[in-house]
């Protein structure tokens, strides 16, 4: 029995353990594959307060050093079920545990285009986030897989920082909003290319071009410092549909408080209904769960 069940162990719900801890609450993580999460994958962070520079695994190493030293426990184990009550009772794959509240943290994996050696060049060559990785490429050639408002964000983003920038979008025209796409076109720096995919990544250790084939089935290589991958979120909430409710995305659909509509259940970082998606943010959700939570179990 603990007081308080983290599934997930990213930023968020590395937080909520530090501040569920502090607030002299037993505390349990549990965490499928890497403690750190999604962050793990960035060789290099720049903009997480207090530190200069680190890699994303250095950060994890520091936030799974910081709960244990504030007497959080951490299973590493997959979830499978949480079953409500007043006492909770989350199944794994390892056996079932209980606690008077769960907070959900399990994030969203990116989606990725299904090419050959794809995960090796994560963190060498393949990035998400623009904004956390985009000065890496300052001045150099890179490419935006993507057409959505995420991908052409990501691309004017990129624009007034690199020397060229590429937009590759599989359908005939961008998806995203009007007012973007039209930013994007006056862009002189920007090339996008539609009807196309991307069929191969080029490079050793490092990516450093790309196939693209159009729907003429006609190829063309580019030489590239980095990819941005745009091409949409995957929640990791579907089997918390039963405590959860879910928007049309499978993002939980919980507002700041963090709290959800089933009592005791708490929902913190990228899984949530949200805009903005960063470490920061996701660290914030995590003390407000944690917060949430220990003020439900001591009934306030």
């Amino acid at each position: 029995m603990y007081d308080i069940i983290i599934v997930g162990g990213g930023p968020a719900g590395l937080t909520a353990a530090l501040y569920a801890c502090r607030a002299n609450k037993s505390v349990l993580v549990m965490e499928k594959s890497a403690f750190g999460g999604q962050i793990t994958y960035s060789p290099k962070v720049e903009n997480i307060p207090g530190f200069v520079s680190l890699t994303g695994n250095e950060f994890a190493e520091k936030m799974v050093e910081q709960i244990l030293e504030q007497g959080a426990e951490v299973e590493p184990c997959e979830v499978l079920e949480i079953k409500d009550g007043e006492i909770k009772t989350v199944v794994t794959d390892s056996g079932e545990f209980q606690a008077k509240a769960v907070i959900i943290a399990t994030g969203a994996r990116h989606r990725l285009p299904g090419l050959d050696r794809e995960t090796d060049f994560i963190g060498n060559g393949i990035s998400f986030c623009a904004v956390c990785d985009g000065a890496f490429h300052e001045g150099k050639d890179v490419c935006v897989l993507g057409g959505g408002n995420s991908a052409l964000q990501e691309a004017l983003l990129l624009s007034d920082l690199c020397n060229k920038v590429y937009v590759v979008q599989n359908l005939e025209k961008l998806t995203g909003e009007g007012k973007l796409a039209d930013k994007l076109y006056e862009k002189t720096n920007v090339e996008v290319i539609t009807s196309s995919v991307i069929t191969e990544l080029l490079g050793d250790d490092e990516l450093n071009g790309v196939v693209i084939k159009n729907d003429n089935g006609e190829t063309r290589t580019i030489s590239i410092d980095g990819l941005f991958v745009a091409i949409g979120l995957i929640p990791q909430n579907d089997i918390f549909a039963n405590v959860l409710k879910l928007n049309s995305y499978g993002y939980a659909d919980v507002d700041e408080s963090c709290k959800a509509d089933t009592k005791g259940i708490f929902v913190a970082g990228d899984c949530r209904s949200k805009k903005i998606r960063q470490v920061a943010t996701a660290c914030s959700d995590g003390a407000i769960a944690a917060l949430a939570a220990c003020d439900y179990i001591e009934g306030r």
